[in-house]
């Protein structure tokens, strides 16, 4: 991920540098290890004093070859390994998947289904935000919030088991629709838990906001110029701490997402605190989109009309031979999609993540390839890090909010 290649190579450059200059900097490892990395992740520190001359991130520890599974999977099945490359927002990579496909079929998705995943990709993002919140806390002293914040976490987890009968592997957006016809009270229990949630955020900022300890560690720390952050591929929460007002939601809707009223927050500072800001504001959003999502929901149908596609309901397979037929079909060999290549972004809690599938019209996707925005965030450590203390690496790398099987996939 660095000019300087392999870590091996990283410290013989190193080497060799302090060898023509006369000085002898300290070489220090943070990672794979760290508790503070957020995953398995490895930074090569060169220090002058406190103060880092240098770093270079060693990525690929917790590398899966998922994108080469779903070659050998067809295209239902492969919804599941989706679910396990950004295992904090599962739901977001089903989506991303699941409309990309969908592209490639032609298939057209009922509203119900549309705005029950909005609903559903919100919470993710509310999920996603509270366990980076109190983690991040946690990494800068603030053990409170961690506690807080995982609080209302468990909270949903409970409404997607709900949902799906699992916590965090749910596998609940489908080809077509969704897996599941959603449970009775649904609404009720999601009304419960977003009409308090407001008043949860309050609770954090009451903390954490003008907190002097807080300020200090965080407001002025990990600047990186929106240049380089567009040069290096930046998307989400850290682009639009900078000032650019960028979300495929409101740019590229998706999904009815245009039929929802909530705003895009920024804020200029380009720096810890200002990311801090811009993802509080992000939650009370997400909360307004679920509300309008829950009271707005539409009647109908939760899957597509498409029987080569969608298995059929459990009690036509049960009374209809040619719904049994549809179903021994998919379950057994898959459905065919139209030859073809279709690229597909959404907005993840992260920032930009991209479906790239190829097909060649038989029932296995040929390549899928994801850009996903933990990489490449990533890529700004060694800008962001150069020159500040060694006691601000981990506030400005929390600050990312990256997850390591985004990034090894």
């Amino acid at each position: 991920m660095s000019e300087s290649g392999t870590p091996g190579q990283f410290m013989a450059t190193l080497e060799e540098e302090q060898t023509q200059s006369g000085t002898r900097r300290m070489i220090l490892n943070m990672g794979p290890q760290h508790p503070s990395t957020h995953g398995v992740l490895r930074l090569l520190i060169e220090l002058d004093g406190e103060i880092i001359t240098r770093c270079d991130p060693d990525i690929g520890y917790l590398h899966t070859g998922i994108e080469k599974e779903f070659e050998v999977k067809n295209y239902q099945q492969a919804v599941t390994l989706t679910d396990r490359v950004d295992y904090l927002a599962p739901l977001s990579n089903n989506l991303g998947y699941v409309l990309a496909v969908e592209k490639l079929l032609g298939l057209d998705i009922p509203p119900q289904a549309q705005w029950m995943r909005v609903m559903l990709a919100e919470l993710t993002r509310l999920n996603s935000h509270l366990v980076w919140l109190g983690t991040h806390a946690l990494d800068i002293g603030a053990m409170t919030v961690f506690l807080y914040c995982f609080r209302e976490r468990e909270e949903i987890l409970r409404i997607f088991e709900m949902f799906s009968g699992q916590r965090m592997m749910t596998s609940y957006f489908r080809i077509g629709g969704l897996a599941l016809e959603p449970p009775r009270g649904w609404a009720k229990r999601v009304k419960a838990f977003i009409d308090t949630f407001p008043s949860k955020v309050d609770e954090y900022e009451e903390l954490l906001t003008n907190n002097r300890i807080w300020i200090g560690r965080t407001r002025g720390v990990g600047f990186i110029s929106l240049e380089d952050m567009l040069d290096l591929g930046i998307t989400g929460p850290m682009l639009r701490a900078a000032g650019l007002k960028v979300d495929a939601r409101k740019d590229r809707p998706y999904s009815s997402y245009e039929k929802f009223d909530f705003v895009v927050p920024t804020r200029q500072e380009n720096d810890v605190y200002a990311r801090y800001q811009v993802r509080l504001e992000e939650m009370r959003q997400s909360a307004r989109i679920i509300t309008q999502a829950m009271e707005g929901m539409p009647s109908g149908p939760w899957k597509a009309d498409a029987p080569h596609v969608v298995l059929p309901d459990r009690e036509k397979m049960k009374t209809q031979m040619e719904a049994l037929i549809y179903h021994f079909k998919i379950v057994t060999e898959g459905f065919r999609v139209p030859e073809g290549e279709v690229y597909h972004v959404i907005e993840s809690p992260r920032g930009e993540l991209g479906y790239y599938v190829v097909s060649d019209g038989t029932t296995h996707p040929v390549r899928v390839h994801m850009r996903t925005p933990s990489f490449g965030n990533l890529q700004a450590v060694p800008k962001m890090v150069e020159g500040i203390l060694i006691a601000d690496v981990i506030a400005s790398i929390g600050s990312m909010d990256f997850v390591l099987g985004d990034t090894d996939r």
